[in-house]
């Protein structure tokens, strides 16, 4: 079995067993451009069945560079992939992962390429977990949500019941590149009232790169990194990202929050560079 192939394998066993899809409750601590620290490490990931499934394909596809025989660029081992504190850097939590937050992907993963948005995109296509085929997304990006109010002229989702459900399509087909698609709209701003409970299902309909969602910071979107400056608003208010599309669907997930402080906010994609070419939008609470 080639490399390439054990990292689609154990990257799939890790989004089956923590659902990064939405949200893996497990903390991440990292440095720019290198590996995670020791202090990052906790009881709470070496008993997870996550963590097992992932250090058992690991170790049982590839005795070499992801037991520490090759060295990342800087000198560290591969070997930090096995450990806790690998697994969460590439899964992520209520702090983002790693390689999100301005740290390196190891070159082994990276190739050629030097954009994480398509690698991990490619790594995680055929990770397992809910999809939908490209008419559903399509339908899906036109539905208006019970209870909105659009505004096509002003580009806006108004909502007033206690209860928010939504869909958003990451780089719609047939619609701008890097952008968000919701009840026809392209990167509408969303409007909900304060103490509503927010429920976003997002389908990521981009045939090569990977794409996310956070609700964060107003202004987090001129960042090309914007986890490095802005966390989630809001417990619960991140789905970090999803795969590419396969012959079996787009892949979709859900973030679900309480919209507990009025104010204004942003939504937007948390892959590096994909805010700043237009996966953004504004966020209001009131």
């Amino acid at each position: 079995m080639t490399r390439k192939q054990t990292m689609i394998l154990a990257s799939a066993a890790v989004i089956a067993a923590t659902g990064v899809g939405t949200g893996a409750a497990i903390a991440v601590t990292s440095s720019p451009g290198g590996p995670p620290t020791a202090a990052s490490a906790s009881p709470a990931a070496s008993s997870s069945p996550g963590y097992s499934w992932y250090r058992s394909v690991m170790s049982g596809r590839d005795g070499g560079p992801m037991m520490g025989g090759s060295s990342m660029s800087g000198g560290s081992s591969y070997g930090w992939m096995m450990s806790e504190a690998g697994y969460r850097w590439m899964t992520g939590s209520t702090a983002s992962p790693g390689w999100m937050a301005g740290g390196s992907l190891p070159g082994m993963m990276m190739g050629g390429g030097t954009d994480s948005g398509k690698v991990m995109g490619s790594l995680w296509a055929n990770a397992p977990g809910p999809r939908v085929s490209a008419a559903q997304a399509a339908v899906l990006g036109r539905q208006v949500p019970a209870g909105a109010q659009i505004s096509r002229a002003g580009n806006s989702i108004t909502f007033t019941t206690a209860t928010v459900r939504l869909t958003i399509v990451a780089s719609p087909a047939g619609g701008p590149d890097e952008t968000f698609r919701a009840a026809g709209l392209t990167n509408p701003r969303i409007i909900v009232p304060a103490g509503a409970r927010v429920t976003i299902q997002l389908v990521n309909a981009d045939p090569d790169t990977a794409h996310g969602l956070v609700v964060t910071a107003e202004g987090a979107a001129g960042s090309s990194m914007p986890m490095m400056t802005a966390r989630p608003a809001f417990a619960g208010s991140a789905l970090w990202f999803l795969g590419n599309p396969t012959q079996a669907g787009m892949h979709t997930g859900t973030l679900s929050f309480t919209a507990t402080a009025a104010g204004s906010y942003q939504y937007l994609c948390p892959v590096p560079g994909h805010a700043q070419e237009g996966m953004a939008g504004a966020f209001t609470i009131r």
